[in-house]
């Protein structure tokens, strides 16, 4: 027990007195003594302040005017109906299990893994930043309506100096109040958040009492210029106190210009102003790091701010529907304070409201920046913000937000950067939709939120209506939004990141292969989707890694094990040996960039071990089909480790998650002359229980002979042109048939014409040998074949050899077990026969082709060359005595062919059908 490793034994289960603690507090930056804000103070007031904004006090009446009461109550309950979808997926998210700092950041990365968690992690950090800069300068031009020295309302005391200058110099005083709170901590920021949390409410509620209390009353509009810059007439809006013809009046869409911009509004652009300013869900949220409780706080405290605020908005509407004419709502969208008991306090509750949303915007900014630093997935740009104060308050990133939010301030008018931000809050909404779904799609165990007010309906909902917002509230920002993200993704894949954090994405594979596993059903194989599922037996990769990239080339999509067997017997050992190794052959896997899976097992010898990975190898209808054994010869074996580009680069051992150089991870090769794992009998003896097992095998002579460019993963294209010779007749057989292409013979053709469909191997060109006995007639077999190839969509130069001499004419062709292996013949006249077919294939190689590797002397090395050859491989003798003397003819066969394959298959593979 002590190697076991959980994620549960960081933590005490049991304090002192029984409560449950962590080990090292509770995650955030200072661990549990900067957790010290409640449920209200951490959530319900920051998000209640963020969804009211500056909207609750100016544009009321912006929207009742336009879009009229009906369709904007449709409208407030299409805004809240999309973030409560999101509020459903954080509530499931954040009951699920411990939430650190970093809100919606850290539950969007732990789901859905650093690329897409860091990506929108900085896009909801930049739309922080924004927010906070647009909060402080709608703060200052509210301010400045009133104290202006340009104001132009029908009331004001125009004392401020104004100008660009002069608004800098505001926004970044009104900022350093900001920051000051901030930068001294959540607690500090807390106090003032509530101080503020009861400003509002005293203002609403005075402008609730107002509604009730003020009799009707005239109130002068703003005076627009005339044609020529002449001023206009006054003009005049009523507050008719509760009337139900002012009601009438206002319950239907009266879409007009606005005064402010001059543009005609229209149900789009009257819902993107109020949607804007209500996005602020993720307030409390962004506080994770500093509650007490998140899992609990995070969803009771959005809860009842999304309540409340509904509740404020409709009661609103309401009221000014009632006791306003249109044209009060048109043209005065600050007639709060024109109807006000006490006009100043609807002004402090504006200010107040502006104040806190840039608070807000800027300690939730912080906290997401803090959290980007310390998973150092941005490097040494975001190291400064991992510093931390002694109590945990992260200062460093409030700087360094402070320092961004003043450089946006630059700026000035950010009416086109407020559509952005928004978008970039959506894109975050539809992020942790999207996390909520996936969880619920995989299905994974551990997945026990305690909020159980969803499904993966209401996820899917969240994630459509989120996208769709963005695209009605500005296009091309949720299109450049996305772009965005997509480029900061792929920043991050291709840097790297923690691996231990678990992705989701695991999860949902798994799920999804599961189920398709279960409907690959075996007895509904058809042979025209046949492919070669393939079980590579290495002992050492080191000297078997052109081997290993051959056969990923000729899988063709199929299934691709690499097999090891490690000698031993569990019953002698302490512990299983196999298990640390897979670590290793996966980094292999990476290494050598082929597409396998690794499958390793104990066993006393190779013999046993490779019958066990015959057996439980692969799963449902994806199982091998075919064992891949390289030659046993006696030729000393190579380290490629030491030649391959892929394996000689030192690994990068600075990076989380990376492992050793795989030179230490594998023994050196094994020594010429010194024993092996495995005996020539039992060599043969697996070949034999393969075909046993109804399995199609292939032995792989020289492989480490085959061109590089012919085994990279590119086009492979050379000046050197190259043949794949394939010879689909047994040439150990004593006498020669006529043409006759078996089962084995059209795998051999089958697996030939694949390894072509491989980008490296296009320019290849095929060449099928076809043996002819000496009395038969050429031309008849060859006519043959080639109608069997253009049925079976083949295409390739077809030759005739003479084969066979001193064989009988019109004497009956040897059956399967008659050929020279498994007769009783001499060895002296089997070993002949292995010679004569060994120099027929080598005179094919060589003749007015070129010479080619291993092809006969004083051949044209001018011409095309032979970079692979396929050869017939026998059935091994059914007498077990007769396997060394089976293997040694197969060396002569082979001896000298350069790269080939002996290939034996036992399954049809081919079909004519379409």
């Amino acid at each position: 027990m002590a190697s076991e490793s959980s994620p549960l034994l960081a933590y005490r289960l049991l304090g002192e007195e029984g409560a449950a603690l962590p080990a090292n507090g509770a995650g955030g930056p200072g661990g549990a003594s900067a957790r010290k804000l409640s449920t209200f103070l951490g959530v319900v007031v920051p998000t209640v302040l963020s969804m009211f904004s500056i909207v609750v006090f100016l544009r009321i009446g912006f929207v009742v005017g336009h879009a009229g009461l009906l369709q904007a109550l449709a409208m407030l309950l299409v805004a809240y109906f999309i973030l409560a979808l999101t509020v459903l997926s954080v509530c499931a998210i954040a009951t699920n299990g411990a939430v650190q700092g970093g809100g919606a950041y850290f539950m969007i990365s732990r789901t859905l893994g650093p690329e897409v968690g860091g990506s929108i992690g900085l896009m909801f950090y930049l739309a922080n930043v924004c927010g906070c800069a647009v909060s402080l300068l709608g703060l200052v031009e509210s301010v400045l309506d009133v104290f202006g020295a340009d104001a132009t309302g029908p009331s004001g005391l125009r004392v401020l100096p104004q100008g660009y200058g002069w608004n800098l110099l505001y926004g970044s005083l009104l900022l350093g109040l900001v920051g000051g709170v901030c930068t001294l901590g959540a607690g500090l920021y807390a106090r003032a958040s509530f101080l503020t949390f009861l400003l509002v409410s005293g203002s609403l509620a005075s402008v609730l009492i107002s509604f009730v209390a003020v009799g009707p009353r005239d109130i002068r509009l703003t005076p627009r210029p005339g044609p020529n810059g002449s001023s206009l007439p006054p003009r005049f809006g009523h507050f008719t106190g509760f009337n139900s013809s002012t009601l009438k009046d206002n319950l239907g869409a009266g879409y007009a210009e606005d005064y402010t911009t001059g543009a005609v509004m229209n149900f789009a652009s009257v819902f993107a102003v109020l949607f804007n300013g209500c996005t602020g869900i993720m307030a409390g949220a962004n506080m994770s790091g500093e509650l007490k409780d998140p899992s609990r706080a995070i969803p009771l405290g959005t809860i009842v701010a999304v309540a409340y605020t509904f509740f404020v908005y409709v009661l609103l509407f309401f009221l000014s529907s009632f006791t306003c004419d249109r044209t009060l709502l048109q043209e005065d969208y600050g007639f709060f304070r024109a109807i006000s008991l006490w006009p100043p306090l609807v002004l402090i509750g504006i200010y107040a409201t502006a104040l806190s949303a840039s608070m807000s915007s800027l300690i939730g900014a912080s906290r997401i920046l803090h959290a980007l630093a310390r998973d150092d997935l941005f490097g040494v740009i975001l190291a400064p913000a991992k510093v931390v104060s002694r109590g945990g308050n992260p200062w460093a990133a409030v700087l360094y937000s402070w320092g961004l939010v003043q450089l946006v301030l630059l700026a000035g008018k950010l009416n086109t950067l407020a559509a952005v931000v928004t978008v970039f809050y959506l894109v975050a909404y539809a992020a942790v939709d999207l996390s909520c779904l996936s969880l619920e799609w995989a299905s994974a165990p551990n997945f026990r939120p305690t909020f159980s007010l969803f499904s993966w309906h209401t996820c899917l909902l969240g994630v459509a209506s989120c996208l769709l917002m963005m695209f009605l509230i500005s296009p091309g920002a949720a299109g450049g939004s996305l772009l965005l993200m997509g480029l900061l993704a792929a920043l991050l894949t291709a840097r790297g990141g923690p691996s231990s954090w678990g992705y989701v994405s695991q999860a949902l594979l798994f799920h999804q292969v599961r189920k398709y596993l279960l409907r690959l059903d075996v007895r509904k194989d058809h042979v025209k989707f046949w492919r070669p599922q393939l079980l590579l037996l290495v002992g050492n990769p080191r000297g078997a890694l052109p081997l290993l990239r051959l056969a990923n080339q000729l899988k063709k999509g199929g299934l691709y094990v690499l097999g090891h067997v490690t000698l031993g017997d569990l019953d002698s050992l302490p512990s299983d040996p196999v298990q640390p190794q897979y670590g290793a052959w996966l980094s292999l896997v990476d290494r050598a960039q082929v597409k396998a899976f690794v499958d390793l097992t104990l066993s006393p010898s190779v013999r046993q071990g490779a019958q066990h990975l015959l057996r439980i190898s692969g799963l449902g209808g994806m199982k091998p089909n075919t064992l891949v054994l390289g030659f046993y010869d006696d030729a000393p074996p190579q380290d490629h480790f030491l030649t391959d580009p892929a394996f000689s680069e030192p690994a990068d051992s600075t990076r989380e998650g990376s492992s050793p150089a795989l030179s230490t991870l594998f023994p050196p090769p094994r020594a010429p002359g010194s024993p092996r794992a495995l005996s020539p009998q039992d060599y043969v003896a697996t070949v034999a229980d393969a075909l046993k097992m109804n399995k199609n095998v292939v032995l792989a002579r020289a492989s480490g002979a085959l061109p590089p460019e012919r085994l990279s993963r590119g086009s492979g294209g050379t000046s050197q042109l190259h043949h794949v010779d394939v010879w689909p007749l047994n040439l150990l057989r004593p006498r020669g048939g006529p043409g006759y292409v078996d089962v084995c013979g059209l795998f051999l053709l089958q697996m030939a014409t694949i390894l072509g469909m491989v980008p490296a191997w296009h320019s290849a060109r095929l060449r099928i040998f076809l043996c002819l006995g000496p009395r038969e007639a050429p031309g008849a077999a060859e006519g043959r074949l080639r109608a069997l190839l253009s049925q079976l969509r083949i295409r390739a130069e077809v030759q005739e050899v003479v084969w066979g001499e001193g064989a009988g004419a019109g004497e009956p062709e040897a059956e399967e077990e008659g050929d020279f292996v498994n007769s009783g013949r001499g060895d002296a006249e089997a070993e002949a026969l292995a010679r004569s077919a060994n120099a027929l294939v080598r005179a094919q190689q060589g003749r007015g082709t070129g010479g080619g590797p291993g092809g006969p002397e004083g051949g044209d090395a001018e011409g095309p060359i032979t970079a692979l050859t396929f050869l017939y491989l026998p059935r091994p003798p059914a007498d077990p005595a007769r396997y060394p003397r089976y293997l040694a003819l197969l060396e002569t066969l082979t001896r000298d062919l350069g790269p080939t394959l002996l290939v034996h298959g036992v399954t049809p593979v081919t079909c004519t059908d379409l």
